[in-house]
């Protein structure tokens, strides 16, 4: 993996995001993701959480979006003179939300379509390595013969992310891995993510709506709220927030379950302000 020894993989500064136009979905938003670590983004549905990532991986024209303002920096230089396709050859993989495999290829084949991202590379010697993704993913192949249509939702999660790690990224944005998920598959999901990032300190972005299981496995947070981030800090701070706890983790101050539908949104607004 390349080091450039910048801090931070991924740096995000004041960036505003609109859609068709008119519509703004990014307002001043500004984050980053320290090299080695996993940095979780939550927050309800509409917040801009995948939007965000649409803006790092350089897909927002793809639905008539335009970075209005603001840098996006991977490895310290902006991501705007690259396509997409250049992002991903130099290490910046997107997994995006509902899975998107080619459902009429197998496993193996789909994975084989990901070493495209390998041309070029400046080092000229990446080769594909589908062990390392069988050895995360051994159900896969068990699979790697079928149609990757007839897999699970689960196997197809895990399909989605070991076509990220044919990449050898240094980056990855995840978009809701735990959508679609029993619980015991998200369960295993977010473990073999947690062992990616330790045992190859591959960089990741996650965007979850479970904010239980997406701080249980990062190193620091960021909540957003009508295209701003509102509150930061480390996971385990987050996690012991007493807002977060009340909101995203839908925990009362007495350890309750708490709805959404019983709490004034105007209530919710003055304490993330104040």
């Amino acid at each position: 993996m390349t080091d450039t020894g910048t801090a931070n993989v991924l740096e995000i500064n004041n960036i505003e995001v609109i859609y068709n136009k008119v519509v703004q979905a990014l307002r001043g938003l500004s984050l980053s993701v320290p090299r080695g670590q996993i940095v979780a983004l939550l927050g309800s549905n509409g917040a801009g959480k995948s939007t965000t990532l649409k803006a790092v991986s350089g897909l927002l024209a793809l639905e008539d979006g335009l970075l209005a303002s603001g840098r996006v920096l991977y490895n310290g230089q902006s991501t705007a003179q690259y396509a997409p396709q250049q992002l991903v050859r130099r290490g910046l993989s997107h997994v995006m939300e509902g899975r998107r495999v080619f459902e009429d290829l197998t496993v193996e084949e789909n994975l084989i379509a990901s070493t495209y991202a390998l041309t070029g590379r400046s080092n000229g010697q990446a080769k594909p390595d589908f062990d390392l993704v069988y050895s995360y993913f051994p159900r896969l192949f068990e699979r790697r013969k079928g149609l990757a249509g007839y897999l699970s939702g689960g196997e197809q999660q895990m399909l989605a992310i070991g076509r990220a790690l044919i990449a050898q990224p240094e980056l990855i944005l995840l978009d809701e891995p735990s959508l679609g998920l029993s619980p015991k598959l998200t369960e295993d999901i977010f473990a073999i993510i947690a062992r990616i990032n330790a045992e190859r300190g591959t960089s990741m972005l996650l965007v979850e709506q479970n904010a239980t299981v997406a701080l249980a496995v990062a190193h620091s947070g960021y909540i957003m709220e009508n295209g701003k981030i509102v509150i930061d800090g480390s996971a385990e701070r987050l996690s012991q927030d007493a807002d977060v706890r009340e909101f995203y983790l839908g925990m009362g101050g007495s350890g309750e379950a708490k709805s959404f539908k019983d709490i004034k949104h105007y209530k919710r607004r003055k304490r993330w302000l104040s």
